[in-house]
């Protein structure tokens, strides 16, 4: 096998050296899969079928939302299982299982392996975000400072068509073929899907102002920042805010070094008299290792702040204890976007649960429950399926959350309205506490003086 050819060590020729030195590159930089493949153990037409029925049965027995498809997934497994015979290798199987995944529209289901013709998910790699509303696809928010955003795309505009497809065409034939009614959130799913992409193909978006001025929009050129070359922001971000308000950016909740960061930048607005906390870049989840902790900051006390339903079994409530030598007292905003997901959604309803914060901004990702992992015996792929329905502590399911102070965006404002809102928010909420708990000591009239004129 692979082993043997590594321990043969043939004389070849310089030249045959560097030819083979450059496929085995093009192999590897078209190959996001597997690049070890030529490495690896065949499998055998019997062995993908049985990482078929395998998937099949885990999914019909632990996922969780099957009571909000209008997925048939028997039929799933009638359209799809006689598939398995046509494929070759695990690169085809990738493929097949994408589509049997799509079958359940749902962006937190999903495949942990991927080729560079699959679909870039939402919402870690979408830059527009677009509905359907009375029949048209709107750009309803955009990712700041990418593609999107940067081809001169805006929000309100009207999606014709993608790639050359009129959208309504391109939307329908993404849709699964198992499905027993084609709702709202299929649609919804599908047009996402489509304007996220692929990796081997540039996006071109026909859009319509609201004048009703058509034009064509080009996407992933080389000088645009893309999700695939992005290189991500810090952890943690933190600035001063004119009027004694202290801001924190949270970019990172899957990794313990943030909830190190996000300490030492508390500590930077520990004497301000309000505090805005972050999340609408929290697109890629994350952890409760992570997410607690941080939440853990801001509160006096034990506090229940999510609820918990499984496929089989009772249902939980999760908690979270008070951490570290202080607490942070003052009113709190958090602000939230399309691009504030999973975990991110977590401690979004998780201080709102606990009256810790007043949530500003828009409808977030709206990713259904907690992800468990799978991975099918015989290829070893990986997979991410939502096992749990979560809920906001009065009832309603995480993905419907609604903010409080919701903020309509439009194409009109330059500016950040929702940072805008949230400060209005918390200057609204000091005036309704007087007495908060803020320390108006000489430390923190020095830290109003000192940031006044921050931005």
């Amino acid at each position: 096998m692979c082993k043997a050819v590594l321990q043969n060590k043939p004389v070849i020729s310089k030249t045959f050296k560097t030819l083979a030195r450059l496929l085995l590159l093009s192999v590897l930089l078209n190959s996001s899969v597997y690049p070890n493949a030529y490495c690896q153990e065949p499998v055998t037409p019997e062995q993908f079928t049985q990482d078929f029925d395998y998937l099949w049965s885990q999914l019909r027995d632990n996922y969780a939302y099957f009571d909000k498809k209008q997925t048939d997934w028997n039929l799933v497994r009638e359209v799809y299982r006689p598939q398995v015979a046509e494929v070759r290798n695990k690169r085809e199987f990738v493929t097949l299982l994408e589509r049997v995944l799509d079958e359940l529209y749902d962006p937190h289901t999903h495949l942990k392996v991927n080729t560079n013709h699959s679909t870039r998910l939402v919402p870690t790699g979408l830059d527009v975000w677009a509905e359907w509303e009375n029949g048209k696809a709107i750009i309803t928010q955009l990712r700041k400072g990418f593609s999107a955003e940067q081809a001169g795309l805006k929000v309100g505009m009207e999606i014709i068509s993608v790639n050359g497809v009129p959208v309504a065409t391109a939307v329908r034939n993404r849709l699964g073929v198992s499905l027993k009614a084609v709702d709202e959130a299929a649609r919804d799913w599908a047009l996402r899907t489509l304007l996220a992409g692929t990796r081997d193909t540039r996006r071109v978006l026909e859009a319509k102002s609201a004048n009703g001025v058509k034009a064509t929009f080009q996407l992933d050129l080389p000088v645009h920042t893309t999700v695939d070359n992005y290189q991500g922001d810090k952890k943690i971000e933190w600035k001063p805010l004119r009027g004694g308000f202290g801001y924190i950016k949270i970019n990172d909740l899957g990794s313990d070094d943030t909830v190190i960061e996000f300490d030492a930048a508390l500590e930077q607005v520990k004497t301000t008299r309000g505090l805005i906390i972050d999340l609408r870049a929290t697109q890629s989840g994350g952890n409760t290792s992570v997410a607690e902790p941080i939440m853990g900051r801001l509160i006096e006390r034990r506090m229940p702040y999510q609820k918990g339903t499984p496929m089989r079994g009772e249902g939980w409530t999760r908690e979270i204890s008070s951490r570290g030598d202080w607490t942070y007292k003052a009113p709190i905003v958090v602000l939230v976007g399309r691009w504030t997901a999973s975990m991110g959604e977590g401690t979004a309803i998780g201080l709102d649960a606990m009256r810790r914060a007043t949530i500003v901004g828009t409808r977030m990702a709206g990713l259904n429950g907690a992800v468990f992992d799978l991975q099918l015996p015989n290829t070893k792929i990986k997979l991410n399926y939502a096992a749990e329905k979560l809920f906001h502590m009065n009832g309603t399911p995480r993905e419907d959350f609604v903010p409080p102070v919701e903020v309509k965006l439009s194409d009109k404002r330059k500016d950040d309205v929702i940072l805008e809102e949230g400060i209005r928010v918390l200057k609204g909420l000091l005036k309704r506490q007087p007495n908060n708990s803020f320390n108006r000591s000489a430390n923190s009239m020095a830290f109003m003086r000192e940031t006044w004129m921050a931005a």
